[in-house]
């Protein structure tokens, strides 16, 4: 019979692993804090604080059932490897495999967690997708982005909310905002900020040439309700106009959407998304809030560019990653010059490998 001892060891060492590294015994210690925290009569009386307390202990307690759920899986596949090796029954090898390929594939997507370095990373992301340099073939480009992230999010279960969307003037979108909500959104989006460049032959053009085409993502971490800037509201032009409806289903076509412009910085941000529009006014302030909080901390780091990359033009020399459809098919990172000729699936939201790349290149201090 073959001998698993040493496959068993090797996950059950990632376990431990992810023990460390996910401090569950300090955790253990905070959920009980927490508990007791949210056990008082009075927790409520201050709804922001409360749902901060809810909020990490729900985290907390999914982290430790986590770590020990897979200990668990480690011990049945233990004991059923024991009994099977007693008895010499080859029949129970195949439950043997397909049990510790389940428990690799889930310690491979819980390391992951090990490669966040930001104070921020698990926070949901408020994300805007921007044609830029290659006319309506990058706003083609820009709306295929958006369903890219859109595909990565449900394949994560995170929920995404359409915030804004703004048509193109022929075909696609000229811009995007939108929030992926899910915890380490941000984490793992952080990423993916800065400037995507297409190659392809152009559906827009009726001499089948071929089209460069540019498009930005950029994403800034939610913030609760509590840790927002405070904002003058003598620093503000809020517009309402009518919503284009270049979303489909995902826009409420009235008269409510809000734009509202930071005057002293030129930030702008829009939603039409809501159902009136007190609640299009509310939603756009917490983007301007989490935009204008992400400037601050921009403005106070020495390196700018550890946060949110050097701000360059929409166009040729300043892509982080290049989707190639002609001549050949190739998707290629140009920071971890990691690449995949599967182009579909990246464009159908298989996103999870260069964004593995991508921390690992971080994290070696490239």
């Amino acid at each position: 019979m073959r001998d698993f001892t040493d496959d068993l060891n090797a996950v059950r060492k990632r376990v431990d692993e992810a023990r460390a590294y996910l401090h569950i015994d300090d955790q253990r210690a905070r959920m009980v804090e927490l508990e007791g925290d949210a056990a008082r009569p009075d927790l409520w009386d201050d709804p922001d604080a409360a749902r901060q307390v809810t909020s990490e202990l729900a985290g907390v307690r999914d982290d430790i059932e986590l770590i020990d759920g897979l200990g668990e899986r480690v011990d049945d596949l233990d004991t059923l490897y024991e009994l099977a090796r007693e008895e010499s029954d080859e029949s129970i090898v195949p439950e043997i495999d397909t049990g510790l390929e389940t428990l690799r594939a889930a310690l491979d997507t819980l390391e992951l967690r090990a490669l966040f370095t930001g104070d921020h990373d698990e926070r949901d992301a408020i994300c805007q997708v921007s044609s830029g340099a290659g006319g309506t073939d990058a706003q083609d480009w820009t709306q295929m982005l958006l369903r890219m992230y859109s595909r990565w999010a449900e394949r994560r279960g995170f929920d995404v909310e359409i915030d804004d969307i703004s048509e193109g003037t022929e075909a696609g979108i000229s811009s995007a905002s939108f929030t992926v909500k899910g915890r380490y959104a941000y984490g793992m989006l952080t990423g993916e900020k800065g400037v995507h460049r297409l190659i392809r032959i152009s559906p827009f053009d009726g001499n089948a040439r071929r089209q460069t085409a540019f498009a930005a993502f950029d994403a800034v971490p939610s913030l609760d309700v509590a840790e927002a800037p405070e904002i003058d509201p003598g620093d503000l032009r809020i517009d309402t106009f009518r919503s284009s409806g270049a979303g489909g289903q995902h826009v409420n076509v009235t008269d409510s959407a809000i734009r509202i412009t930071h005057l002293p910085t030129g930030i702008v941000v829009s939603c039409q998304n809501q159902r009136s529009q007190l609640q299009n006014k509310t939603k756009a302030m917490q983007i301007l809030a989490a935009r204008l909080a992400e400037k601050q901390r921009q403005d106070q780091r020495a390196e700018l560019a550890q946060l949110s990359g050097e701000k360059r033009g929409i166009d040729f020399g300043s892509q982080i990653r290049t989707y190639t459809l002609h001549p050949y098919q190739l998707v290629k990172d140009e920071r971890t010059r990691f690449e995949t000729g599967n182009i579909q699936a990246v464009l159908d939201g298989d996103l999870d490998t260069f964004i593995e790349a991508f921390l690992q290149w971080r994290r070696s201090g490239q």
